[in-house]
């Protein structure tokens, strides 16, 4: 699962933005995009700190 997660996370990231964009392109509330950009660069954030040697 090394190598999976990373990519899975920035999957999970790249869809979201684009969920944002289209529910921005249909007028959604602005709350409704905050939540799904959060997510999306929360995903994201998570794949990129996944892939930063550590310690362990």
């Amino acid at each position: 699962m090394g190598a999976v997660l990373p990519v899975l996370l920035f999957a999970l990231g790249g869809v979201l933005i684009g969920g944002a964009w289209s529910l921005h392109r249909q007028g959604a509330p602005r709350g409704a995009l905050l939540i799904v950009g959060a997510l999306a660069l929360l995903a994201t954030a998570g794949g990129v700190l996944y892939l930063v040697p550590g310690d362990g």
